[in-house]
């Protein structure tokens, strides 16, 4: 019988540009499944290429089963051209249509082994990931990014491997689309590695291991039990923290009247020394001894403050760094009883009947969740609302002062940093009042002077966020389109801490239940077979 685990033995991983990415990592994954989350940044993607073997550790080992797949992210950008390449099986389907027109190549028999039915098995796994139909030789590029995820990952369930390492499986994916392949995780029994920043994927998991700059960190639950977990960490963290500062300014306290006391001594010393009548080498032997003993004191003072400061550095690194995330408070953008943006019989471009004509009202205060499968029509209606696409007929009323996010957040400058572009828009307060709301936001110094090209996803959906929400006028309609796709943890709760914060009306587009569960919303628009819906 084969063994479904993976082991690393004292791994580490070296840049191109000699930065150690981690080092002596020593973990087993096995048959329970597994959620690997951490930071963008952290080197996930890197620690599962290393798994799959895709690459080498520089020291230390892995270990590996006989078979293992792995799926990476981007499902359908690595050069496939069609579905049954897409989905692993091209070279044995091809072996197998030369041999059905008469070729008899070994070579062609070796490719197919036992793998004469592929063509229906695959049918079948197409099917469960609700593609029934979809031709074989469909071009890749012809996919959306979730169905082409889901036909990769009919072909690993197709492969049936030791050992699944799955990268963001279910980025792109829509409701029907994660249901489904929360089904297919939670009937696998081999083992399984899931990178994801998708809460509701990794509650299935049945542990949950943490890559940091401190190692791996195995929790022995589900995403709950983890974020518990991580949230008593976070207390105690923050209990240590005020506990090292208190003892560094008490320490500091108790070293400056030391300080005091022993310059109080050497002056009355030099005040006797200039009164008494005592020998010069007497006189010579005390000044010696009391620059011996100041000089023990200092440098007893300088090893105290560096062990105190020490300490305080320790317990702020256990801290995480969305912890101090916060927003400033936004003026109220518009009366809850204001009406911000109305659609009257409206035709929805692109959008296909009956999901092609909407009637929808908001108010000032309305928080609404846009729901459907992709390809339904939630884009299109945002632009509507947004003024960036007009209607094919009805009536679009939009007078509210109104930002748009779509997926891409075209609406920054990649060239320009945050900080000049927030400039532009808020010009009644002071720069060093801006700065401070971005370090609130979790922009340090540094990130809001680079081009916000540069900046990572998180950041920039803050910056873009801040740009509009600080802004002299801020939106009285805010809309946004996915928001969470690549975001880390900690960036997502940023992002729901920043949502919260906001007075106007909002709408957003998202298949992540969890997110729209904790932004507050008020109703949600759902894409029904009879139509929009709101709930």
């Amino acid at each position: 019988m084969t063994q479904s685990f993976l082991a690393l033995d004292s791994a580490s991983f070296i840049l191109p540009d000699g930065r150690i990415l981690f080092s002596s990592l020593t973990e087993q994954f096995d048959t329970r499944r597994t959620g690997l989350v951490g930071r963008n940044g952290a080197g996930k993607t890197v620690l599962a290429r290393m798994l799959a073997g895709e690459l080498e550790p520089s020291a230390g080992r892995c270990l590996r089963p006989a078979s293992l797949y792995y799926l990476a992210q981007h499902a359908g950008q690595d050069g496939a051209a069609t579905v049954a390449e897409l989905a692993g099986a091209g070279p044995v389907l091809a072996a197998l249509e030369r041999i059905e027109a008469g070729g008899t190549a070994p070579s062609d028999f070796e490719t197919v082994g036992d793998a004469w039915d592929i063509r229906q098995r695959l049918a079948q796994e197409l099917e469960r990931a609700g593609l029934a139909g979809l031709a074989l030789g469909t071009p890749a590029a012809a996919l959306s990014g979730g169905e082409a995820m889901r036909v990769a990952l009919a072909g690993a369930a197709l492969r049936d491997p030791d050992f699944l390492i799955l990268d963001e499986p279910s980025n792109h994916l829509d409701r029907a689309g994660r249901e489904a392949l929360a089904r297919q995780l939670l009937a696998w029994r081999k083992g399984l590695l899931v990178i994801s920043h998708d809460r509701e994927l990794l509650g299935i998991m049945e542990r949950i291991v943490e890559l940091s700059g401190q190692g791996l960190r195995s929790y022995g639950g589900n995403f709950a039990f983890y974020e518990e977990v991580r949230r008593q960490e976070q207390d105690g963290a923050a209990r240590q923290l005020e506990q090292a500062r208190l003892a560094l300014r008490r320490d500091e306290h108790e070293r400056r009247d030391q300080r005091e006391r022993q310059a109080r001594r050497e002056a009355r010393g030099k005040r006797e020394g200039k009164t008494a009548n005592q020998a010069a080498i007497l006189l010579g032997g005390r000044k010696e001894r009391s620059e011996g003993s100041a000089g023990r004191l200092r440098l007893q003072h300088e090893a105290a403050r560096e062990e105190g400061t020490r300490a305080v550095r320790e317990a702020a690194e256990r801290l995480r760094e969305d912890a101090a995330v916060r927003i400033h408070a936004v003026a109220d953008a518009a009366p809850a009883q204001r009406r911000v943006a109305s659609l009257e019989d409206v035709v929805l471009p692109f959008a296909r009947a009956p999901l092609d004509r909407i009637s929808l009202s908001l108010g000032g205060r309305q928080r609404i969740g846009i729901e459907g499968p992709n390809g339904c029509g939630k884009s299109t209606l945002l632009k509507v609302l947004g003024g960036a696409l007009a209607p094919l007929a009805g009536r679009a009323s939009l007078p509210a002062r109104v930002a748009w996010l779509d997926q891409r957040l075209g609406s920054l400058d990649p060239d320009r940093s945050t900080l000049q572009q927030l400039l532009e828009r808020n010009r009644r307060v002071g720069q060093d009042m801006l700065r401070t709301w971005l370090v609130q936001l979790g922009l340090d110094a540094q990130a809001v002077q680079r081009p916000s090209g540069l900046l990572s996803g998180g950041e920039r959906l803050k910056a873009a966020l801040a740009c509009e929400l600080y802004a002299d006028e801020p939106p009285e309609l805010l809309l946004l389109d996915e928001p969470g796709n690549h975001l880390d943890l900690a960036s997502l709760a940023a992002l729901e801490t920043m949502l919260n914060g906001y007075q106007g009306a909002l709408a957003v587009v998202s298949h992540d239940s969890v997110f729209l569960e904790r932004v507050n919303l008020t109703h949600r628009l759902r894409a029904t077979p009879e139509g929009w819906r709101l709930l």
